[in-house]
């Protein structure tokens, strides 16, 4: 399909310039004021904002094993609603892709169902039990990286074996930092002032950082690169910016609900329930400082549906997890850029060009001869989030009933259109 986006902004990963982008074969031809050629579907784009496709590098899409949270559809098409292009997909499945034999089933599921670009992990032990390697390098031509996301690697020996191959394979360790040693049966939310009110059991921050001091020693020794997933408290902050100055080849993300949020926001709801626990405002504060000065590399959602039954018993008793590949950017951008908190540009490095170059994605730029990986944002779509309306099967947000102000008209993929809504853009003009 031929595509001449006309009348845009366009964030070229290096600034903004007002300009057409025609798109031809997968690719993008040229950025320039531009005439319709033959054959072009021309969409005008005026007051838009035109950037790289958002990456998310930690979703978690159910299938194989759990449809009944989400299936790869579904998933990949609540992402093209938020705006990404790419996600990679955690590997908490049935069965555990933890060999070629047990990936298959995964990336034929992704082959056949997928509407963005789907990547999957593979899990760094056999079943993410924790106790034997799993066939790592078997499935290295076909995953970006490896996690046991949703526990954290116990056995340090474990961990630094796993590294030393993982550098060997020349793949990146993606690490859910939990000790459980340190925490507590049954808790429910981080360990502060509300969670005693409501009698609850609480997460210590120690949990979390613990293990990220543990293994930035053991990436210290082995050389190997290293990403922490979803960071959530001020002590793992500072000792990721502390490794980053070594030297080390470390990484992170955070979530948008760890950017937002504090501990003294949260209702007894499910919808208020994940792994890691929202914490305080002074971690709130360190993660967003973080951002703006490069040590959280990456904003991404850890979209963990499941059923409605599942996240209907409240903070002690539902499963640890939210959806957020469809309220992300407009959050992100109603509280924290046009609060004045974070400039923009901070926000598209954090969602387009910074996990690219972590994970070594295809596009993050566009420029003439780009695979045409784009989202096109509303700036000015004001709209309350309204969980009815997702793709997504789960449901759970914390944002839901919130009003935004920006939101996603339109993505494209691979050159083809995976997503529009331009009727409330057109409405509104």
């Amino acid at each position: 399909m031929s595509l001449l986006l006309k009348g845009g902004t366009v964030y070229t990963g290096q600034g903004f310039l007002q300009t057409d982008v025609a798109v031809d074969e997968g690719r993008i031809v040229s950025i320039s004021p531009s005439a319709a050629g033959e054959g072009d579907s021309v969409i005008e784009l005026h007051n838009c904002l035109i950037v790289p496709g958002f990456v998310d590098v930690h979703v978690h899409l159910r299938e194989p094993g759990f449809s009944y949270k989400e299936t790869i559809y579904s998933g990949t098409a609540a992402a093209a609603a938020g705006g990404y292009t790419a996600v990679c997909a955690m590997p908490n499945l049935k069965p555990v892709p933890d060999s070629p034999e047990n990936l298959a089933p995964e990336l034929e599921a992704i082959r056949k169902h997928a509407r963005v670009r789907v990547y999957p992990y593979g899990a760094i032990t056999r079943g993410e039990r924790g106790e034997e390697l799993a066939d790592l390098a078997g499935m290295a031509g076909e995953v970006c990286g490896f996690s046991d996301d949703g526990r954290g690697v116990q056995n340090a020996g474990m961990m630094k074996r796993a590294m030393a191959r993982a550098r060997e394979l020349g793949k990146p360790i993606v690490a859910h930092c939990e000790d459980e040693s340190l925490l507590p049966s049954g808790w429910a939310i981080h360990d502060g002032a509300f969670c005693r009110s409501l009698g609850l059991v609480g997460n210590p921050p120690e949990s979390e950082w613990k293990q990220v001091e543990r293994d930035i020693a053991l990436v210290r020794e082995t050389g190997c690169r290293y990403h922490v997933c979803h960071v959530s408290t001020k002590e793992s902050v500072a000792l990721l910016r502390a490794a980053k100055a070594e030297g080390l080849a470390v990484t992170c993300e955070t979530g948008p609900h760890y950017l937002v949020l504090t501990d003294e926001e949260l209702e007894d709801d499910g919808r208020f329930k994940m792994n890691p626990p929202i914490r305080t405002a002074a971690d709130r504060d360190a993660l967003v400082a973080g951002l703006l000065d490069g040590t959280v590399d990456c904003i991404a959602t850890d979209h963990a549906p499941h059923s409605a039954e599942e996240k209907g018993r409240g903070l002690a008793g539902s499963l640890n997890g939210i959806v957020g590949l469809e309220t992300a950017f407009p959050v992100l951008y109603t509280q924290l850029v046009e609060t004045g908190i974070v400039p923009l540009e901070v926000i598209l490095k954090a969602l387009c060009v910074n996990p690219r170059r972590i994970f070594g994605l295809e596009g993050g730029t566009i420029e003439a001869g780009a695979v045409a990986d784009l989202a096109v944002l509303d700036l000015n779509r004001p709209h309350v989030i309204d969980p009815a309306s997702f793709r997504s099967l789960g449901r759970a947000t914390p944002f839901a009933g919130w009003g935004v102000s920006a939101g996603v008209a339109m993505t494209i993929c691979g050159g083809e259109i995976v997503y529009a809504d331009l009727q409330s853009k057109e409405e509104s003009l």
